[in-house]
């Protein structure tokens, strides 16, 4: 069985404070887009694999490897699965890739082997994967509080935008680390910008030649940036400027992720 695991864009992301977890709490509002991976189940009886187009998978550090651990381990199954993922989100961008493939994990075989869990289950073991994990469970826009998991609709608008990746691949936990919270602009659309901007020269230097002509935001930790724009018209200068090693996607918004008809429960 195939099954598409979206991206998610930072509308606006502001850390408020670190928790006694090693958690932050934080406010953001996630938006699902229609950039996906692919990944694939086939039931086997004899063998567990994961394999990936043109990346190299470390089984221990791979959060679709933890997704099946933490599965199996709450559900006390002893399955064999074979998982091919087709890697199209980038990795380290700030587009909750790696979360969305546990999500994706935890969904998928929740219906393969029939395990019948509910969504808020299925919540509750995916929060202690990652942050962003629960958004991709819960497949709808929303505002989120608490850690992430604390999440409440929004009005969906489908609007289109402008990925640029600098093809640079950011840890989101060092990303923590160097945060300053108590320095924080609570006026900036994400507080990770100015960390961003003093750790990578070349996007600083980008970013500050585009940001007066274009709203450019950014998502997650980094170091995806995104324009929102009606025409492409509109994007024709910084197209123009966006250097070669770098990506860019055209995407829109979406208003449920594909996998939310998959969940028993309809929720």
């Amino acid at each position: 069985m195939k099954f598409l695991s979206p991206a998610k864009l930072n509308l606006n992301l502001r850390v408020i404070s670190k928790r006694n977890d090693g958690y932050h709490n934080l406010e953001t509002t996630f938006q699902l887009i229609n950039l996906f991976d692919e990944i694939s189940f086939e039931e086997s009886d004899k063998s567990f694999g994961i394999s990936c187009d043109g990346l190299d998978i470390e089984p221990e550090n791979n959060l679709i490897f933890k997704s099946l651990n933490a599965i199996t381990k709450y559900c006390k199954v002893d399955k064999c699965i074979q998982i091919h993922l087709k890697k199209i989100i980038p990795v380290g961008a700030g587009l909750g890739g790696g979360s969305s493939n546990a999500a994706t994990t935890l969904i998928a075989l929740n219906k393969i082997w029939d395990l019948n869990l509910s969504t808020e289950e299925l919540v509750n073991i995916g929060k202690d994967l990652g942050a962003d994990v629960p958004i991709f469970i819960y497949g709808k826009n929303a505002v989120a509080t608490g850690i992430g998991d604390v999440l409440s609709d929004i009005e969906f608008k489908k609007n289109k935008y402008l990925l640029i990746y600098p093809d640079i691949e950011v840890s989101t936990s060092e990303m923590f680390k160097k945060l300053r919270i108590h320095e924080l602009d609570p006026k900036h659309q994400n507080s990770f910008l100015d960390t961003l901007l003093k750790e990578h020269k070349s996007i600083e230097e980008f970013y500050k030649s585009f940001v007066n002509d274009y709203d450019l935001k950014l998502s997650g930790s980094g170091s995806t940036f995104f324009i929102e724009y009606d025409n492409k018209d509109e994007l024709g200068k910084i197209l123009q400027k966006i250097p070669k090693n770098w990506r860019f996607f055209f995407c829109e918004g979406l208003q449920y992720s594909p996998l939310k008809g998959v969940l028993s429960d309809g929720v």
